[in-house]
């Protein structure tokens, strides 16, 4: 059984995601107004950086955004071409140009917001890849009848000139599709009507992103969520509109428990704490270590207390075979983004280590956050890439 709890405190919301009693996902952060990443704007450009091929915008915000040629020039499907970056930044961009733009990644202490032309606008069962020609299913819909069906709705229904990423939850879809291609094409159509608006003359928000609530919830729309509860009013009246505007929802129980601490009442307290630790223990007496850095996530596996009972080999191999589902469940917990580095315990059967490559990659599939196994670099690491669900974690 699934079910979601929001615990709302002054201007901190934590959300945990738990599936028979067991926390999966867990997030929290400050009032989502701070959040950015996602939001479309129509900016200025103000000073072009030619020697770093990249130009500053004033989305309004407090800090300049920062975007890169690569970001300008057209999107192309990298799977099937290399991008080419022989124009020039200042022959593309001009001071006081106004440019329509997205937040990719959300600003900090040091930097303002990286923001990209090419727009992704997510709905239920797409996400709208205006301006492009590439139209992909989600790596997660394995049926080959099923990826060509849906490649041929969408490409039939979707306006010339529009690409489209097609999600997991479009699996068996048919009208409904249909339906909500239709009504994020217009939402499209309503910003580009809004930007080309001879009296905007400042920087303004066109579109507000989902929260990491609603975010959620559409992600799970075939999931059948159970109960969501929750502790505020606020949040009781944004499940409650979202519940009759989706269908999917209209089984699950939205329970209002005020003046409680829910982390005490459904016993996940204990659970949210080990999401801080360092070091995880494993079953077998084995640990693996966590060690978050700027550029990456270092992940290392130990045998610890384990040694096994029959040759080093299959000892090696029980605790990376352990430490694998650990891991995949650890990076859906905490939301670990970017490039990932496992140090796995050596293995010299290849055998072994083909295993656990793909049991990674089948235990990641679970996680509905975009993940990326590229295998064991000639130093024998295991690299991976995902992307984050909930910037407040960058």
């Amino acid at each position: 059984m699934i079910e979601i709890i929001i615990q709302a405190e002054k201007e901190k919301k934590q959300i945990a995601l738990i599936e028979n009693g067991k926390l999966i996902e867990y997030y929290e952060g400050e009032d989502d107004d701070s959040k950015k990443e996602g939001n479309i704007y129509i900016g200025i450009v103000k000073d072009i950086i030619h020697g770093m091929q990249s130009a500053f915008v004033d989305i309004g915000t407090e800090k300049n955004s920062f975007i890169h040629l690569k970001d300008v020039l057209p999107k192309v499907d990298e799977t099937k071409e290399i991008p080419k970056q022989e124009a020039e930044i200042n022959k593309i961009l001009k001071p006081n140009q106004k440019l329509l733009v997205q937040v990719k990644k959300d600003s900090n202490e040091k930097k303002g917001a990286r923001v990209s032309t090419h727009i992704n606008l997510p709905s239920k069962y797409i996400a709208l890849l205006p301006n492009t020609d590439i139209i992909t299913v989600s790596q997660k819909i394995e049926d080959e009848k099923e990826q060509k069906r849906l490649l041929k709705l969408v490409k039939e229904h979707l306006t010339k000139g529009n690409g489209a990423i097609i999600r997991t939850s479009a699996q068996n879809k048919e009208q409904e599709l249909i339906d909500d291609i239709k009504r994020i094409e217009k939402k499209w159509n309503d910003i580009i009507e809004t930007s080309i608006n001879p009296e905007l003359k400042r920087p303004q928000l066109l579109y507000k992103s989902e929260d990491i609530l609603e975010k959620m919830l559409i992600d799970l729309a075939d999931k059948s969520v159970a109960k969501i509860t929750v502790s505020d009013k606020k949040t009781e009246k944004q499940l409650e509109k979202f519940k009759a505007e989706n269908k999917e929802y209209s089984n699950t129980i939205i329970e209002l428990k005020q003046k409680e601490d829910l982390w005490e009442v459904y016993d996940l307290k204990k659970q949210i704490e080990k999401t801080q630790n360092r070091k995880i223990w494993l079953k077998c007496g084995g640990f693996i270590t966590i060690d978050k850095t700027e550029a990456l996530t270092a992940i290392d596996v130990n045998t610890g207390k384990y040694t096994g009972t029959q040759n080093l080999e299959q000892t090696v191999f029980r605790v990376n075979k352990e430490a694998t589902i650990e891991i995949a469940k650890q990076l859906r917990l905490r939301d670990i983004g970017g490039i990932v580095i496992i140090d796995y315990i050596d293995m010299k059967n290849k055998d072994n280590r083909d295993k656990i490559e793909e049991l990674l990659k089948e235990e990641l599939k679970k996680d509905r956050s975009k993940t990326q196994v590229e295998g064991f670099t000639n130093l024998d690491l295991m690299e991976l890439t995902r992307k984050h669900i909930c910037s407040h974690k960058d």
